[in-house]
């Protein structure tokens, strides 16, 4: 098995055994991510890294585990850093970005254009978040995030809050914890709920959710609570957000009946979900999942471009 050239833009191009590599090499990262080893293992290598939409945890962390590994970056941050601005196609930019790079990191507002862009390059393309659509080196550090502290994911009970419906962060997520045997629970507003074709994969992955918009009924069951932030941003009519803007928010006294070992992760930025008293608790793992943004992307990012 090998990952070396392989475009990364929907965690399902990645077969479960290819997840395991990237966590289990994600781990032998962590020292050199936290700048205690050196590395020059992608010595010579350059990384693109295309944000045309904002970013700071994927952005930063892609360009530090590039660095981290003895690589070099170009990047763009906002369309009105490129062409784009002047009217070139997003095609005609990936073929530029992927003569001066050897792979490309891109985020896009609009969903499937990691997936077009990818067809023009012949250099890997990675999929850094594709408007409502998939996120998959954001699952893969959640997975890491989860491993690390259950030492597994056969048979935990995930709980993901907050915007289903335009969270790609929660899409990619959900499918690949199903994949490996975790159970679900989705919490959110019905404008917002998980959209229906990711509930029907889930389901014949075998895994039944309970679908609800009562929070505090789910925090007993629930080994891991994800929350996500209701994103102003994907509603088209700012009152339709203004219906959903504060639906949930956990505090310290939503947490007296969770379990000792719960944790709460969130792909950040928050905006008011999470009382910052929490992040205090035992149960807050949001900070050192960012963190772990890096080591996974320098595992990932060394075996698409050398293999094992």
């Amino acid at each position: 098995m090998t990952l070396k050239g392989k475009d990364i833009v929907n965690i399902d191009d990645l077969s479960l055994q290819e997840i395991e590599t990237i966590l289990d090499s994600a781990r032998r990262m962590v020292d050199i991510a936290k700048g205690r080893k050196g590395s020059n293992a992608l010595e010579g290598k350059i990384l693109a890294s295309l944000f045309f939409e904002p970013s700071t945890r994927t952005r930063l962390s892609f360009e530090t585990a590039m660095q981290r590994l003895g690589g070099g970056v170009i990047t763009i941050a906002g369309q009105e850093g490129s062409s784009l601005i002047k009217g070139e196609t997003l095609a005609d930019t990936i073929r530029m970005a992927d003569g001066y790079s050897d792979i490309i990191v891109m985020r896009h507002p609009r969903e499937g254009a990691a997936r077009m862009s990818a067809t023009f390059s012949e250099n890997p393309v990675i999929n850094g978040g594709d408007g409502a659509g998939q996120h998959p080196t954001q699952t893969l550090l959640d997975l890491f995030t989860m491993r690390e502290k259950f030492g597994r994911i056969d048979g935990l009970h995930v709980t993901l809050v907050g915007d289903l419906r335009y969270g790609r962060t929660t899409h990619s997520l959900s499918l690949a914890l199903a994949r490996m045997g975790a159970s679900m629970s989705f919490v959110s507003p019905d404008i917002i709920r998980m959209p229906d074709h990711i509930v029907n994969d889930v389901k014949e992955l075998g895994v039944e959710v309970n679908m609800t918009n009562d929070l505090k009924a789910e925090v007993p069951g629930s080994d891991v609570i994800y929350m996500t932030r209701i994103q102003k941003e994907r509603f088209a009519e700012e009152e339709e957000y203004l219906k959903v803007a504060h639906s949930f928010r956990i505090e310290q006294g939503i947490l007296e009946n969770a379990k000792r070992e719960m944790i709460i992760m969130h792909p950040l930025p928050r905006v008011d979900e999470i009382d910052p008293s929490v992040d205090f608790t035992s149960h807050a793992r949001y900070f050192e999942q960012a963190f772990n943004g890096v080591p996974v992307r320098m595992a990932l990012l060394k075996l698409v471009l050398e293999g094992e």
